[in-house]
């Protein structure tokens, strides 16, 4: 079996709850940013939304990539680590139900318990996450499959991992692995928070020779600290052979050896932001690994984030992706 993307990254079970932004800040919750946060204040947060409405879905950020890639008729393999309870139980059939392959299914899960994230979202669609990473803060080497890797199109890195000692190295072990054996290197840079303080493991994922980088344009401008997008595009363009720069309602651009190729989307009234940007890099990788060109991959990518951001919860239905795919055909149909 050969895979379109190999990923690793946090296996976390996302709980939405929609809260005011009196509700946020009376949690104390930093607003558009994801924080790491302990058991204790895992604790306390539930405390501040027991009333709340709230959904749980599968969630991580390389998760929800490769579930996107894995609906739109891609095949896709996981790596990531969770704990031998219920939230880990239900992650795992979550990646098995979407048809992802996993390294959960032939190892053991340890005592703990599973990582999972509280995703606020306020009437103005920003999503702000605490994070508690659980068993996946450990994950290390051995969740790698390496005779996985070295037969997928692309390796895709989550950038949460800058965050773990033992996932970073592990994240950075197997693109060694894939580097040696030809297969196309990707990463996110994630959030801002994982600029501002993990950096360095970011540049280890990175490096020098990155096929594909995806980030947002808030991110953008944290990395190479300025806000000049002309800047922003020469040195980002450095970094990867093609960089996606999402900007949320002007859709995004793609960087490719000093040319800028603006990607225009449609309108959609934005009610909740969470998953957009894995949204994102799923399409455009399931369209790219299928023989498609960089600017319809992109086509793509913007209308599957769009549809995530109009909807609550950072998944589609598979019929919503089912409609998304006929739209790509036609779409390519009329561009070829």
């Amino acid at each position: 079996m050969t895979y379109h993307l190999y990923a690793i990254g946090n296996a976390l079970v996302d709980t939405e709850y929609e809260v005011s932004d009196a509700q946020l800040q009376a949690a104390g919750v930093e607003k558009r940013h994801m924080t790491l946060i302990d058991a204790a204040r895992r604790t306390e947060l539930l405390k501040h939304v027991h009333n709340v409405k709230s959904h749980r879905t599968g969630g991580g950020s390389a998760g929800n990539t490769v579930v996107a890639l894995a609906q739109l008729g891609g095949r896709a393999f996981y790596s990531c680590r969770v704990a031998d309870d219920e939230l880990g139980d239900f992650y795992t059939k979550d990646l098995l139900s979407h048809g992802v392959a996993t390294n959960l299914t032939h190892t053991k899960p340890p005592q703990g318990q599973t990582g999972s994230c509280m995703v606020m979202v306020t009437p103005d669609a920003e999503r702000s996450m605490s994070t508690f990473l659980g068993a996946t803060a450990e994950i290390d080497e051995a969740a790698l499959h390496p005779h996985d890797i070295v037969k997928a199109r692309v390796y895709y890195m989550e950038g949460y991992l800058a965050a773990s000692p033992s996932g970073l190295a592990a994240a950075v072990k197997g693109r060694l692995i894939a580097k040696q054996a030809g297969v196309k290197l990707a990463t996110t840079l994630s959030d801002m928070s994982m600029i501002n303080f993990c950096r360095p493991g970011l540049e280890a994922m990175v490096q020098d020779d990155l096929d594909f980088l995806f980030c947002n344009e808030e991110e953008a401008q944290v990395w190479c600290g300025s806000q000049d997008m002309a800047q922003i595009c020469q040195q980002l363009g450095t970094r990867a052979k093609t960089v996606c720069l999402t900007r949320s309602a002007k859709g995004c651009l793609v960087i490719e050896q000093g040319h800028v190729t603006e990607v225009p989307t449609t309108a959609v009234k934005a009610i909740d932001t969470n998953g957009a940007g894995d949204m994102f890099a799923g399409a455009f990788l399931y369209a790219v690994t299928h023989g498609h060109s960089h600017a319809q991959a992109a086509w793509l990518a913007n209308r599957a984030a769009g549809r995530v951001v109009a909807q609550y919860g950072n998944r589609l239905s598979q019929d919503v992706v089912n409609s998304l795919r006929a739209e790509f055909t036609q779409h390519t149909a009329v561009s070829n």
